[in-house]
């Protein structure tokens, strides 16, 4: 197994994306830390991940407060693949986004990742190995209306990507970028059930999680050797101004 003997941190991992992600590495091989502040779907996904013979624990964690965060990083320990994955998005055009909106996004979007890679960045540093993954979103790269706030978070994510692969240089630092994707937090389906979302990408279609999950552990794996401060779409093409 290409992560065996490795442990991975896949934060905002109960549902979703991070869910998927959290299942794949543990098949992988890795002992994966698995993060939310839900403790009930928090255990459902240690339990599924077990049930296929892999190894999970679960740490609940709300990544608005910071004590939580180094909380987190503390029961997470020495990791080997960290999955800056969790995030929030309460839309609201820029006249109407009220400051705990923007506090919340800006609180989870990066003070969260910011501060947990701080903690556990050095150890990989000293190994001089490890893969951190951050999850952005097409909506750094293109407008959307109601994203200004967490567009911004995004687009600092992406910016911390560069700035840690050539701080940690020894360590793989990326960026995973997903389109419009199918999961509990971003259900949109009109009455005849389409996804309008479906036209933004020139393939068609909505992704699903298992999609973007796949290209997080190609790029926690070795196979990703090569490859560091890159942000890699996973959009459908919905980056291609149509």
């Amino acid at each position: 197994m290409e992560l065996a003997n490795q442990r991975a941190l896949v934060t905002g991992s109960t549902s979703g994306i991070g869910r998927e992600t959290a299942l794949l590495l543990a098949g992988a091989g890795a002992a994966v830390v698995v993060s939310g502040r839900d403790a009930e779907r928090g255990k459902a996904v240690v339990a599924d991940i077990e049930a296929r013979g892999g190894r999970a624990e679960y740490v609940q964690a709300d990544l608005a407060d910071l004590d939580s965060v180094r909380e987190l990083a503390e029961s997470a320990g020495e990791v080997d693949v960290l999955v800056n994955n969790a995030g929030v998005f309460p839309a609201a055009s820029t006249f109407e986004q009220d400051l705990a909106g923007y506090q919340l996004m800006f609180d989870i979007n990066v003070r969260a990742p910011y501060f947990l890679t701080a903690a556990l960045a050095p150890k990989m540093v000293e190994r001089g190995s490890g893969s951190i993954v951050n999850i952005s979103s097409l909506a750094a790269a293109r407008a959307f209306p109601g994203t200004s706030a967490y567009s911004a978070t995004k687009a600092a994510l992406e910016s911390l990507t560069r700035t840690w692969a050539l701080e940690f240089a020894g360590v793989r630092v990326n960026t995973v970028t997903p389109g419009p994707v199918t999961t509990d937090g971003a259900m949109t389906e009109a009455a005849d059930g389409t996804d309008p979302r479906a036209a933004i990408a020139l393939l068609g279609r909505v992704a699903s999680a298992s999609e973007i999950a796949e290209v997080i552990l190609f790029l926690a794996s070795p196979r990703a050797s090569y490859v560091t401060g890159a942000n890699i779409f996973v959009d459908g093409g919905g980056a291609v101004f149509k």
